[in-house]
């Protein structure tokens, strides 16, 4: 099992930019696929960028340039750095580990969520 911990959300104005960071334990995340997922209110849980153990990473077409997801195997953490936050992108982000992949179901161990929120 993999224990996953979100940090990171907030408030913050639109152009600005946050750092969402997601701490495993009980296992080593080079051995997944490490995944950022989102929630909106009312809407699907979606991917946003996912990271494999062979280097290989993915993003939404939403994303467009804007995030980066990063991991550093050493601190068993995976990071998302957001820039240029639109309102679009208020919703709870979730840290999930996995065989690897970029669907949500491809994912096995999920953190509880952060929530970010974006002001206009």
């Amino acid at each position: 099992q993999v224990v996953l911990v979100e940090s990171g959300g907030g408030l913050v104005q639109a152009g600005g930019s946050l750092r969402l960071s997601c701490a495993a334990s009980e296992r080593a995340i080079s051995n997944y696929g490490m995944g950022w997922f989102r929630q909106a209110p009312g809407k699907e849980r979606e991917t946003v960028a996912t990271s494999w153990t062979g280097g290989d990473t993915y993003y939404a077409d939403f994303v467009a340039g804007r995030f980066t997801i990063s991991r550093d195997d050493a601190k068993n953490t995976v990071y998302l750095q957001m820039n240029n936050l639109k309102p679009d992108d208020t919703a709870v982000y979730y840290c999930a580990a996995g065989p690897g992949g970029t669907y949500i179901g491809d994912y096995v161990y999920w953190g509880q969520g952060t929530q970010v929120t974006v002001s206009s």
